[in-house]
């Protein structure tokens, strides 16, 4: 088991390289020149030109990408174009607010999604396993971002019951700091915990017809026992095995929720660094987000040998 996450750690090495050079590839193709920001009202050509020769923005895209490869296997991930700060730094200091909200929104889908699945499938075609299924397809339907506009509009603006913007880290107590992740976690959840649900729900139906399940009902033990005991873990299975996927659905949707709650997260400053052509500051946003899905798939990697013994070998 760990020679195959080992091998899988080396094949992820490739998608940390590439994945930064398309995002490099994509800046050299775009409309628009930082240099020309940089350079305030009015600039001349030649104050744009000195920008992009101090900032080596007029070299090769090839040759720009390697010195960034370089520096970054030094630790170094640069420095902001627009405010001259670390982006290691900048990284660090946003991105409590949006691991938080990763954390809070996959905890709830992962609860809340298996929760429905052993729900409805204690009583397969019964009413309850048709409303969770009803409700589920409705929830994949709904897009993150306009759900959490009536989640603030309502439980913000109209109630009051929670805060409508900001972040408050734990360090300063849990109760605020969940305060400030109900509303964007619940929004940023919603599609996951809906996706666990299904899925769940249709590997449990699977297992429960299978013949050692039939095998232990016809030896007396009641469906609940069956369920909990036997084919709940084998249900698993495909659910961890995507795990990794819904992490990084999760990181993705985050951009445009921390936009909407106002949250200083990675979302928020990749999106900056994007409308201002920032490239430091948004290849280091790419790459701390490629090497959370790859951690994330490698845990998966280690742990699915919990739920399929024949990989433990």
């Amino acid at each position: 088991m760990l020679r195959h996450a080992g091998k899988r750690l080396l094949a992820a090495i490739p998608l940390l390289l590439v994945v930064p050079l398309l995002v490099f590839l994509l800046i050299d193709l775009a409309p628009g020149d930082p240099a020309v920001v940089l350079a305030g009202d009015n600039p001349t050509p030649e104050r744009i030109a000195a920008i992009q020769a101090r900032l080596g923005l007029s070299d090769p895209v090839v040759e720009r990408y390697a010195r960034w490869v370089g520096a970054v296997l030094h630790g170094d991930l640069g420095k902001s174009l627009m405010s001259d700060q670390s982006v290691m730094e900048m990284i660090i200091r946003r991105m409590g607010a949006t691991m938080s909200l990763v954390l809070f929104a996959m905890v709830m889908a992962v609860v809340l999604g298996a929760l429905m699945a052993i729900l409805s499938s204690l009583r397969p075609g019964g009413v309850v396993d048709r409303l969770v299924n009803w409700l589920a397809s409705i929830a994949i339907a709904i897009p993150a971002f306009w759900f959490g506009l009536v989640l603030a509009s309502l439980f913000a603006v109209t109630y009051r019951v929670f805060p409508a913007f900001g972040f408050v880290p734990l360090s300063e107590g849990i109760g605020p700091w969940l305060s400030h992740l109900v509303l964007p976690g619940v929004a940023l959840g919603l599609l996951p915990a809906a996706e666990v649900t299904l899925q769940l729900r249709s590997a449990l139906g699977q297992v429960l017809t299978s013949d050692y399940i039939l095998n232990a009902r016809a030896k007396g033990l009641s469906r609940r026992s069956v369920l909990f005991k036997h084919a709940l873990k084998n249900a698993c299975v495909p659910v961890v095995t995507v795990f990794g996927f819904r992490v990084a659905e999760v990181l993705a949707g985050s951009v445009t929720i921390e936009i909407i709650y106002n949250m200083p997260g990675l979302g928020s400053l990749a999106v900056d660094s994007v409308l201002s052509r920032d490239i430091p500051v948004l290849l280091g946003f790419v790459l701390f987000s490629t090497s959370v899905v790859v951690v994330v798939n490698l845990l998966v990697d280690i742990s699915y040998g919990y739920f399929n013994p024949k990989v433990r070998a």
